[in-house]
């Protein structure tokens, strides 16, 4: 099982990249806590969290195929 991971704004800062790739992940805490072992910083960021282009605060079951977008806080204009 594989899901898409994006990154957004200064996310990218972070990871050095704006998308990857992740197995084996059976919810977004698995997720979250699989970059954050490889994106030690990411830990000390703030972001939302959206799961198939709809935002989601809690704990999410994932499944192949979906995709994951990491982005940090932004204001209106």
């Amino acid at each position: 099982m594989e899901v898409q991971v994006l990154f957004f704004g200064s996310i990218t800062d972070i990871t050095n990249v704006t998308e990857t790739m992740v197995a084996s992940c059976a919810d977004t805490d698995t997720l979250i806590s699989q970059l954050i072992q490889q994106y030690p910083t990411l830990s000390n960021k703030k972001y939302f969290i959206a799961l198939n282009q709809k935002m989601i605060q809690t704990n999410s079951p994932l499944k192949s195929g979906d995709t994951v977008a990491l982005m940090p806080p932004f204001s209106g204009g």
